[in-house]
């Protein structure tokens, strides 16, 4: 059996509280700024990718996704 190796977002000084709302806000941005400057396939956004899955709750996500999609969207991309 393959052992499984669970990792989340490594801490990050701009966020030291407890409450990672605005950190998992922050690393959804990112990587949507690295996709858009980078292309699709780039391999850099990965890490951004997996942070923000490990740290945001899917419908947040899903939210996001959808005001994207609309341009509604509120944060900086």
């Amino acid at each position: 059996m393959a052992e499984i190796e669970l990792k989340t977002a490594p801490g990050d000084y701009r966020f030291p509280t407890t409450n990672q709302s605005r950190h998992c806000f922050t690393r959804y941005v990112e990587f949507h700024r690295c996709v858009a400057a980078k292309g699709d396939d780039a391999s850099e956004c990965d890490k951004f990718a997996k942070f923000y899955r490990s740290l945001c709750p899917g419908e947040w996500v899903d939210r996001w996704n959808e005001q994207r999609e609309n341009g509604v969207f509120p944060g900086p991309l």
